[in-house]
This record gives C-alpha cells, sequence and structure tokens, in this order.
C-alpha cells in the first residue's frame, strides 16, 4: 500500500484488541520518527513518556475520562510540553550542534544570541503555548509513521491535565500532558474502523494564489 493509501486505512481507534502488543522493533521505530520530527529552531522542547506499566495506566485511566484505550492498548504515550525554560534551552542544544558536527560551540555564538532574543523574552504563559506547538508537530509524525506500518493509533485530548501532571510528577520538572497517543492493533469489534472517513474536499479546503 502507499503511503496515501495506509493514511486512509488509519483512524482513531477507539477499542484496542489487548491481547496484541507491539515489538520492541516496530516501538524504537515509531520513536524514531517522532524524535526526528522538525521542530522550531530544532530545540524539541517536550518530553515523549511512554508508559507501558499496566498498573500506572490504570491509575491514569480515571482521570482520561475512563476510556478503554489507556488500559487495552499496546503502549501509551504522553507528550509533555516544557512550561517555561532558559538560555539552558538553547545553550544545551548547541553544544549538542556543537559535539554532532564538530563546530566549535564559539561559532555559534551569533546564532545562540539570535535564538535566545527571539525565545527568552516570552512570557511564561507564551513559552508554554510555543512548546506545546512543537509536541503536536510530533504528534503528527508519530501518526503519520504508525499508519505507515499499520499500526493503529488513536490521539486523545480528552484527560485531566492537572491529575496527569500530578500522577506523573510532571510539574516538577516544568513539563505538562500536551496530548496523549494510545499505540497497539484494532479490536474486530470496533464498529468505528468501518465508518467511510470524513475530510474536506480539497477544492474546499485548499487554495492556490
Amino acid at each position: 500500500m502507499s503511503y496515501i493509501d495506509n493514511l486512509n486505512w488509519r483512524y482513531a481507534t477507539k477499542k484496542f484488541d489487548s491481547t496484541k502488543e507491539i515489538t520492541e522493533e516496530k516501538l524504537e521505530a515509531l520513536l524514531d520518527a517522532a524524535t526526528l520530527s522538525p521542530s522550531s529552531y530544532g530545540l524539541q522542547p517536550y518530553k515523549i513518556i511512554v508508559i507501558e506499566d499496566p498498573v500506572l495506566r490504570a491509575r491514569l485511566k480515571p482521570a482520561a475520562w475512563g476510556q478503554s484505550q489507556l488500559t487495552e492498548a499496546s503502549h501509551l504515550i504522553v507528550l509533555a510540553n516544557q512550561t517555561d525554560f532558559g538560555e539552558e534551552l538553547v545553550d544545551d542544544y548547541l553544544q549538542n550542534v556543537s559535539e554532532t558536527r564538530n563546530i566549535p560551540v564559539e561559532d555559534l555564538a551569533g546564532y545562540a544570541s539570535f535564538m535566545k532574543s527571539k525565545l527568552l523574552d516570552l512570557t511564561q504563559e507564551e513559552k508554554a503555548k510555543w512548546t506545546e506547538k512543537q509536541a503536536y508537530i510530533a504528534l503528527g509524525n508519530l501518526l503519520s509513521a504508525a499508519a505507515d506500518m499499520k499500526i493503529d493509533t488513536c490521539p486523545m485530548e480528552g484527560f485531566d491535565r492537572e491529575q496527569f501532571n500530578d500522577i506523573l510528577g510532571l510539574s516538577d520538572d516544568s513539563l505538562n500532558t500536551a496530548v496523549l497517543v494510545t499505540l497497539g492493533y484494532r479490536s474486530k469489534n470496533d464498529e468505528t474502523q468501518h465508518y467511510k472517513k470524513v475530510r474536506k474536499p480539497k477544492k474546499q479546503l485548499i487554495t492556490h494564489i
């Protein structure tokens, strides 16, 4: 199947087959896809948290309005954005650039100053909104990669963020649960897999200028 065929195949899975698990190899490929997602300035201001522990997932389930995907899916992933940051976000990134590309970090000082001038004067609320947008780019890559591997997913915004942050201890690390993704394989009893995909017509959605 082509990539577009696979995107047509995917849907927001409502019921997973709890007897089927994603192999470690395929999980790592999905995490590679998420890691390779683009982000503004390449800073990746978020964490990808893979939750496999069934006890923890059962504890989180009530905070997601009791949705069965949390405990039926093979894996639960939390994309958590940084709610605040300082110069270290830029400095750590450029140290990585220096080591990866064998460039003296001093040669990156101009770029460091430019990024800091754009980011550090943002309010804390603006920083959180910006980092959350970056996390959603990773979400899109993860969903597309999973579809191309014929792995089912359900992106989820229906949950209590404060409860998730509290249970996972994220607030202490200036992190916030931005969005959830459950991964696995659809149950044959999930009727929604048979629904026709509904999208706006391209002529209505897309404008060529």
